[in-house]
Formats: C-alpha cells, structure tokens, sequence
C-alpha cells in the first residue's frame, strides 16, 4: 500500500525546487497524491477494509491544507502543481 523508497525518491527529484529538497510544499503533496493513489487502487480490491479509508481520508485533508497553504502564498506555484499532478482543483 505504500510506496517504495525508489519511487518516492524518483517522486522528490520530479518535484524538487531544489537540490535536496525535500519538505517544500510540491514535494509532499506529490508524495501524498501518489500514496492516496495506490491506497485507491487498494479499495478496489479490499473494499471493507475501513481501518485503511481512515488513513486515506487523514491523507486528502493534509493535501488539501498543503495545497490551500501553497495557494494563499503562492498563487502561480498551486496552479503549477495541480496541473502537473492532474488534481482537480
């Protein structure tokens, strides 16, 4: 259900501002969007499992305040991002 090490690291160089950046506000939501990703693609298998949907829906509301953050100080860098990870909003 989580994600590797290989692949959250190959989703923090994508990510990046910076060399070694990890902690910027793109960085974690596009860790948290790939974990809420593969915890969607566990539902379909696993529907009751209702221990894991609580842990999903912790993870949408921290990437929705990470992403509401990043707008209200950064207008131009939200936009950016929720176009490069595809989220609606």
């Amino acid at each position: 259900m989580s994600i590797t090490q290989d692949r959250k690291a190959e989703v923090i160089k994508d990510n990046a501002r910076a060399k070694g950046d990890t902690g910027s506000p793109e960085v974690q939501v596009a860790i948290l969007s790939e974990r809420i990703a593969n915890l969607t693609e566990h539902f379909k298998t696993h529907a009751k499992d209702n221990h894991s949907r609580r842990g999903l829906l912790k993870l949408v509301s921290q990437r929705r305040r990470l992403l509401d953050y990043l707008k209200k100080k950064d207008q131009a860098r939200y936009e950016a991002l929720i176009q490069k990870l595809g989220l609606r909003r």
